[in-house]
């Protein structure tokens, strides 16, 4: 025990010192698994063009990447085209994993009443939130299975945007036991690179971002605008009905103060508005807490994502 109790000092004095001198590109000490088993990295990978690029360059970087996406019934058809166009890209497999209780967005409102508020998406909560949680706890350290082989760092793709830099530091505040690492930070790599990477590589971008959606979400998000969602009733108008009978017997709206069977065609923006990015993190938290102005000197590439971190611990 007090061997044990030692290594882990060890292991957190080690991981102190490496982010006070790590530069711009380096990312935090890969932690190995305290039981001796072989670690891997894990990659979130989300369907998106930001997420699968940062899948590659981890794999690129790191010796044993295992990446894992969340299944829901209502993402784009052709997202299974480009998982395995990835999956070749990448040379090894994408793993699946999925709610235990809900298929879609659709079914989170019916079963539970909720659509959006204060709170945030009760669906963010229950398909990806919730799936994330579960799926860590299942990798945790087990006395009775001590060879089970444990994640050391997981990979987001954040982009080298301000405001994505404000999010990533964000994410690394509130879960620093996932030691997050941030490969397009640190390559200054923004979602139009990511496209162009993609397109270079012979692989074709998802439908939603050429039919002029500016994220690859589930089809109906409820976190979308006026003009997110006059053009799901042009693009995807069964969607579109789908969420507006869902609002009426839950007594919600997606749009605060109006119901999509009210919406005026001509509101919003169109044809290319911009919603939240629904990956494994799907969720619009600035705190204020976070300083813009340390997002802006990661940036300008003043200190790393991982030391502006360290300002808030």
């Amino acid at each position: 025990m007090a061997e044990l109790e030692l290594l882990t000092l060890n292991l957190a004095q080690m991981i102190k010192e490496s982010t006070k001198h790590q530069d711009s590109t380096n990312p935090p000490l890969l932690i190995a698994s305290v039981s001796g088993s072989a670690s891997f990295v894990l990659g979130w990978f989300s369907c998106g063009i930001t997420s699968a690029v940062a899948c590659k360059l981890a794999l690129e970087k790191y010796e044993r990447v295992e990446m894992y996406y969340m299944e829901i019934d209502t993402a784009h058809p052709d997202n299974e085209r480009f998982i395995s166009d990835c999956e070749k890209w990448y040379g090894q497999k994408i793993n699946r994993i999925r709610s235990r209780k809900y298929k879609d967005q659709f079914e989170v409102i019916e079963k539970t009443g909720y659509v959006n508020g204060t709170d945030g998406a009760r669906c963010t909560k229950e398909l990806k939130k919730n799936v994330r949680f579960d799926f860590e706890e299942r990798l945790k350290p087990d006395l009775f299975n001590p060879d089970r082989p444990q994640y050391s760092n997981q990979v987001h793709g954040f982009e080298f945007k301000v405001d994505e830099i404000i999010r990533a530091i964000d994410y690394a505040i509130d879960f620093p036991y996932t030691n997050p690492v941030f490969p397009l930070i640190e390559e200054k790599l923004t979602k139009e690179n990511c496209a162009q990477i993609l397109i270079d590589a012979g692989i074709e971008l998802p439908t939603m971002y050429k039919l002029g959606y500016n994220n690859n979400n589930c089809i109906g998000c409820v976190k979308g605008g006026k003009g997110y969602w006059n053009k799901i009733r042009i693009d995807f108008p069964e969607h579109f009905e789908k969420m507006a009978k869902a609002e009426r017997k839950a007594g919600y709206s997606c749009i605060k103060g109006t119901f999509l069977d009210e919406l005026n065609p001509n509101d919003g923006r169109t044809p290319k508005p911009i919603v939240p990015n629904c990956s494994v993190v799907c969720e619009d938290i600035l705190p204020p807490d976070v300083n813009r102005s340390l997002a802006k000197r990661v940036f300008n590439g003043e200190l790393s994502v991982y030391e502006a971190v360290q300002h808030y611990r």
